[in-house]
C-alpha cells in the first residue's frame, strides 16, 4: 500500500542540532533576531539581524519558541558589519550588538522599543527617538569581568566558560589596562570603576584582593572587607557636578553618557525650575538630584552604600533622603517624578508611588524594553498619558537599552487626586 511522496509528509519537527533557514524579520529584547518557519512556529535567533536570510542551528525547543544559533548569513542586512574587535571572534560575549553598523544601532534598538510598546502595551504610535550618538568605543568606565587562572575576561554569550581577552574596544583605555594587565590571583570576579574626568580608578576583587596586582594608584578592595564594613570609593565628574561613587553603588557606564541621560529627563520634566517639587524614585548616587537643580529633592533608594554616596553628593541642598525601598516610602504631593528603577521596572509598587505624588510631569528611565512597555501600559491604566520615548545608547556595540519615557497626568485624574 502506498504511503504517498515524502512532499505529502509534514516535515520532522525542530529538534536541537538541527538546521533551519530562515528569514529573519526584527530584533526582539534581549537582541536576538525574530523568524518563523514554514510552519509559522517563532525561532529567536542569536547573532542574526532583522531582514536576513540565515541558517542556524538550533539549541532549544520549547513549547511555544525554538531558540538557534547563526551558522551562515545568505543574504545579509545592509547594516551588518564585521566587528572590529578581534575579541568578539575569539567568543567574547559582551559586545553582541557589534555585528551592526555603529551608526544604525540606534535606530535598531529604537524599533526593539516600538516593537515591544505595540505587542505589550498596544501603542502603535508613540514617537520613539533613537537619541543623539554617543561614542561607540572606549567609553565605559565600569567593567564587570570575570577571572581565569588570575587574568580577567569576559564569558561566552549565554555560556559560563569565560575568554581571556587582550584588549577590549568598548573600555576606557584606563579601565582596559586594568583589565588586561592587571593580576587578579585567587579572584573569581572583579569590577573595574575608573574616573574619566577625575583619574581616579579602583578594582573591586571578590571574594578577596588578596592576590590582586595592579598599579600603585589603583584602590584594591575585596567585598570581603566591605561585607566587614570598609568603605571605598572614587569620584567622577557629570554636569560640571562632582560625585562620590562607592564600591557597592550604582553609576552610569560613562560621563557623557550620563550627561545625554540628565538632558534627556530634563527635557521629559519640561526643564524643572528651581523651586520645583521632584521626587527622585530609585535615586542612587542622586545623580538626578543634583544634575536637575531643584532645591529641595526628596530621594528613595534603598541602597545603603548609594545614599551615603548621594548624602555628599548633595550637601548644601535641602534634600531629604529616604534610604527604603520605594514600595516602604509614602508618597508626599509633587510636581515631577523621575523615576529609575532596576531592569524588572516599576511593578505594581513603583505605580503606586508615582500615582501617589500625583505629579504633573513624570520622566520614567528604563533599561529594558519589556518592562518599559508593562510600565507605560500600567501607568496609562492610572490616568497618565505617555508624550514620546527618547533613547540614550549607554552601550553601544551591546544589544542594552537605555529609554526615558515623558508622561503627562490627566487633568481630570490631577483634579480628582488634589481633591
Amino acid at each position: 500500500m502506498s504511503t504517498g511522496s515524502s512532499a505529502d509528509r509534514p516535515a520532522d519537527p525542530p529538534s536541537p542540532g538541527g538546521s533551519l533557514e530562515l528569514s529573519t524579520v526584527r530584533l526582539v529584547a534581549g537582541g536576538d533576531a525574530l523568524a518563523r518557519t514554514e510552519d509559522g512556529q517563532v525561532v529567536l535567533v542569536e547573532g542574526a539581524l532583522p531582514n536576513e536570510r540565515i541558517l542556524a542551528t538550533v539549541t532549544e525547543v520549547r513549547a511555544r519558541l525554538i531558540r538557534a544559533q547563526l551558522v551562515e548569513v545568505i543574504t545579509p542586512a545592509p547594516e551588518r558589519v564585521d566587528p572590529t574587535c578581534p575579541e568578539v571572534e575569539r567568543g567574547c560575549g559582551g559586545c553582541d550588538f557589534a555585528l551592526a553598523a555603529a551608526a544604525a544601532q540606534p535606530e535598531l534598538k529604537a524599533e526593539v522599543v516600538r516593537d515591544a510598546l505595540r505587542r505589550i502595551a498596544r501603542l502603535d504610535d508613540l514617537p520613539v527617538d533613537p537619541g543623539v550618538s554617543l561614542a561607540a568605543t572606549g567609553y565605559r568606565t565600569t567593567v564587570r569581568a570575570a577571572v581565569r587562572a588570575a587574568h580577567a575576561g569576559f564569558r561566552s554569550r549565554r555560556s559560563h566558560e569565560v575568554v581571556v581577552v587582550g584588549g577590549c574596544e568598548v573600555a576606557h583605555p584606563s579601565a582596559a589596562e586594568l583589565l588586561v594587565d592587571g593580576v587578579y590571583d585567587g579572584v573569581e570576579e572583579v569590577v573595574i570603576r575608573v574616573g574619566a574626568r577625575t583619574g581616579e580608578r579602583m578594582v573591586v576583587a571578590h571574594p578577596s584582593a588578596a592576590g590582586v596586582s595592579v598599579p600603585d594608584d589603583v584602590r584594591v578592595v575585596g567585598t570581603d572587607e566591605l561585607r566587614r564594613g570598609r568603605r571605598a570609593w572614587i569620584h567622577e565628574e557629570v554636569d560640571g557636578h562632582r560625585f562620590r561613587v562607592s564600591a557597592e553603588s550604582f553609576f552610569q557606564a560613562c560621563p557623557d553618557g550620563a550627561e545625554a541621560l540628565v538632558d534627556a529627563v530634563r527635557r521629559a520634566l519640561g526643564g524643572p525650575a528651581e523651586d520645583a517639587e521632584l521626587i527622585d524614585l530609585y535615586g542612587g548616587v542622586g545623580l538626578f538630584s543634583v544634575a536637575l537643580g531643584t532645591a529641595a529633592p526628596v530621594l528613595v533608594e534603598r541602597s545603603a552604600s548609594a545614599v551615603a554616596d548621594a548624602r555628599v553628593n548633595l550637601v548644601g541642598r535641602s534634600a531629604r533622603l529616604f534610604k527604603m525601598a520605594v514600595r516602604r516610602w509614602r508618597p508626599t504631593p509633587a510636581d515631577l517624578v523621575v523615576a529609575d528603577p532596576a531592569r524588572a521596572g516599576l511593578g505594581s509598587d513603583g505605580v503606586s508611588a508615582v500615582t501617589g505624588t500625583a505629579a504633573s510631569r513624570v520622566a520614567l528611565v528604563s533599561c529594558d524594553p519589556a518592562s518599559l512597555a508593562r510600565d507605560t501600559a500600567a501607568l496609562v491604566g492610572v490616568g497618565y498619558r505617555p508624550v514620546g520615548v527618547e533613547l540614550v545608547d549607554l552601550f553601544p556595540q551591546t544589544h542594552h537599552i537605555e529609554a526615558v519615557t515623558t508622561f503627562e497626568l490627566l487633568e481630570p485624574i490631577r483634579r480628582a487626586a488634589a481633591v
